[in-house]
């Protein structure tokens, strides 16, 4: 998360939830920082 662009790489296709082999949801993750990066900038 030191480069903020390296979240805006996932296109939340959701290929990562499928192949996570403990059953998270990345993309959830993913989504819930870029909203948190999007309130702190207001």
């Amino acid at each position: 998360l030191e480069d903020p662009f390296r979240l805006y790489r996932c296109h939340t296709i959701l290929n990562c939830v499928d192949a996570c082999p403990k059953d998270l949801n990345p993309g959830r993750a993913i989504a819930k920082i870029k909203s948190l990066i999007a309130e702190r900038r207001h």
